[in-house]
């Protein structure tokens, strides 16, 4: 059974982001967009330490992603993945980490690690070559995406029926368009190299989702142009709207930019 396959969204939102998955030989992150002082205090929340974390998966090079990467591959000397231009870009950000630690991780491949299979895939946002992650432990699956434009068939069948699934709600498009941000950047959020709504988001769920998917979480909400509730409402409407069973089926589930979400089993 898979009852040690477990994640928990350390932090979520526009201003840093960490996700903590565990199984019963690995402890992995993926990104590390806070200072190590705020990672290792979400990971008390959890009830969960650094130092048996082995690896840390890098999405792309923006700051809410690898802020920390640099201090906690030094201190806790765990591998660090990312693809080659990632790295490229991430280089000058991040200090210098020991080349051995340096793992080089391109989008469509996956890495087979004892218990854990990851498998990358890249997405469409305005980084040098930015890529997310499904894990599979003993037939289950964890999918994470967030940071995309939109989202393409690939993807969809990448995510397929995952039992978990992280989902990007970045913004309220009124909110957004209404709010203070200048033209240029709302139109770069909007884009194809954005960020989803909180529609796009549920309207890529209703793709995605299946009978076998009973976690659903909404990421990387903006603090700016988001609200948790309006977020909420608006993907389960849609999903609603589409026959999804929310509360029923599955759980629709928030996270948030300060407090881990309860570590769950998938």
């Amino acid at each position: 059974m898979s009852n040690d396959f477990k994640v928990s969204m350390l932090a979520s939102g526009s201003k840093g982001n960490v996700t903590y998955i565990e199984t019963p030989r690995h402890k992995v992150l993926v990104d590390a967009g806070l200072s190590g002082k705020k990672i290792t205090a979400l990971m008390s929340q959890i009830g969960r330490s650094l130092n048996d974390v082995d690896a840390l998966f890098v999405t792309h090079e923006h700051s809410d992603h690898i802020a920390g990467v640099g201090v906690l591959a030094r201190k806790y000397g765990m591998d660090v993945y990312a693809n080659q231009k990632t790295w490229q870009a991430m280089a000058g950000k991040i200090g210098k980490i020991n080349t051995d630690q340096i793992q080089l991780f391109e989008p469509g491949q996956t890495k087979l690690m004892d218990d854990l299979d990851i498998e990358s895939f890249g997405v469409s946002h305005d980084a040098a070559n930015p890529q997310f992650y499904a894990f599979h432990h003993d037939n289950k699956t964890f999918a994470m995406l967030t940071d995309t434009g939109y989202v393409n068939d690939r993807i969809v069948g990448t995510l397929k029926n995952a039992d978990a699934i992280l989902m990007e709600a970045n913004h309220d498009y009124e909110m957004l368009r209404m709010g203070s941000y200048a033209w240029p950047l709302k139109q770069r959020i909007l884009g194809d190299q954005g960020h989803l709504s909180n529609e796009d988001g549920a309207l890529a769920l209703t793709q995605i989702l299946g009978n076998r998917t009973k976690q659903v979480y909404l990421g990387h909400l903006s603090q700016e142009n988001n609200q948790k509730p309006l977020a909420h409402l608006t993907v389960q409407s849609v999903l609603s709207e589409h026959d999804f069973g929310v509360d029923h089926d599955f759980n629709l589930l928030d996270t948030d930019p300060n407090i881990a979400t309860r570590l769950i089993q998938i």
